[in-house]
Parts: structure tokens; C-alpha cells; sequence
């Protein structure tokens, strides 16, 4: 299990710092960021948290998958290397974002 998570469907209103809130109650956050675009930079509706442990990212993912924030439901779980290219022009290192 892995400490960094994936938290997708937020509401385009959640800043890193209110994701960040949102999973304090499950243990120590190393990091918190809501993904936004390049050009705009609204908010992409998605983020990625970062926990101390193991054994807090489990917590959060339990206590917070399918939990209803802003009217939205959340997808919580194990964020994934990405895989394959991404087409970012960087000769197929996937644009030099590895999440």
C-alpha cells in the first residue's frame, strides 16, 4: 500500500489547502494538490494527498471514499504510477509527471 492517494470527482471550489483539511482527521498530511489546468488554471476536479504512513492512507481511503463533500461524491484510493507515454513531447517520459 502506498501513501500518496488519488481523490477524484471534488468540486472545482476545493483549493490544495481545503483538501489538505479535509484529511488531517486521519493522520499527518506530507502533501495535498488539487490538479489544475495548465491554461486556465480551474481546477481539474481532481488531486492527489500524501500521508505519513501506510497505515493513514488506509484510514483516509476507508473514511473518505464515497464521501459526499460540496454535493459530490469522492473516489479515494491508491494513487498509480502512470503508465506509458502521456504525449507530453518529452520522448516518452510522459511529460515529466510520473502521477
Amino acid at each position: 500500500m502506498g501513501r500518496k492517494l488519488y481523490v477524484g470527482n471534488l468540486a472545482y471550489s476545493v483549493t490544495s489547502e481545503s483538501l489538505e483539511q479535509m484529511f488531517l482527521e486521519f493522520g499527518s498530511v506530507v502533501s495535498a494538490q488539487v490538479i489544475q489546468d495548465r491554461d486556465t488554471g480551474r481546477s481539474k476536479g481532481f488531486g492527489f494527498v500524501e500521508m505519513q504512513s501506510d497505515d493513514e492512507a488506509q484510514q483516509a481511503i476507508n473514511g473518505m471514499h464515497e464521501r459526499e463533500v460540496d454535493g459530490r461524491s469522492l473516489t479515494v484510493n491508491e494513487a498509480k504510477p502512470r503508465e506509458g507515454g502521456g504525449g507530453g513531447g518529452r520522448g516518452g517520459f510522459g511529460g515529466g509527471r510520473r502521477y
